[in-house]
């Protein structure tokens, strides 16, 4: 199979996941309902907000889902120009898991304001398509979040390690600049000298 086949393979089994559970969590859990899945150390725990990675919100909601839009096809371009380059493939695939998280968060930004009605806490859960339209237009769904890592709580039971809640979106853009950071800074470090000079201007 050839690196590009990889890439893509892989970005869109991440899509898959991501967006399975999503849904599954959208249409089974009301605004903060619940789990736990492995003691209470990890849990299921519905919240969705209009921001970045782990819930923070600096900019508008427009302009971040026109931001990630933008960045999604740059880094698709940069991976096409990894493949002609003949670079690692295990940079490669590890810059797609970075367009995968991306591009997850992108179709929550994009298309859940329209197909689903909204969550609300100790309600009904939401459905697909609802008869009056979903909760906000497009460009300004929620990003589902679900994943919880209370490791470590004080006297009082407060979370004080880990408290963000995430999803596999964010997951896989966390572990993929990880991965650049450990085992691919020289190929990071290489690219973006390439890019320089292919834009130095030539007399």
């Amino acid at each position: 199979m050839s690196v590009a086949k990889k890439s893509v393979l892989l970005i869109f089994l991440i899509l898959f996941i991501d967006q399975a559970v999503k849904i599954y969590i959208k249409l089974h859990f009301s605004m903060g309902e619940h789990i736990s899945v492995l003691g209470n150390w990890f849990q299921l725990y519905f919240i969705e907000n209009n921001g970045m990675a782990f819930g923070m919100e600096l900019i508008g909601k427009l302009f971040l889902t026109l931001f990630r839009i933008i960045a999604v096809g740059a880094l698709a371009w940069y991976i096409h120009l990894l493949i002609k380059k003949q670079v690692k493939t295990g940079y490669i695939l590890t810059v797609s898991l970075v367009l995968a998280g991306a591009a997850g968060n992108i179709i929550d930004s994009l298309f859940y304001g329209i197909i689903f009605s909204a969550s609300n806490y100790l309600g009904p859960v939401a459905t697909l398509f609802p008869d009056g339209g979903g909760y906000a237009g497009l460009f300004y769904g929620k990003v589902v979040d679900m994943l919880y890592f209370p490791l470590i709580k004080n006297g009082a039971g407060e979370t004080i390690f880990f408290s963000p809640i995430f999803n596999i979106a964010d997951s896989a853009i966390s572990v993929a600049v990880g991965i650049i950071l450990i085992f691919f800074r020289k190929e990071l470090n290489e690219s973006l000298e390439t890019k320089k000079e292919n834009d130095v201007p030539t007399d």
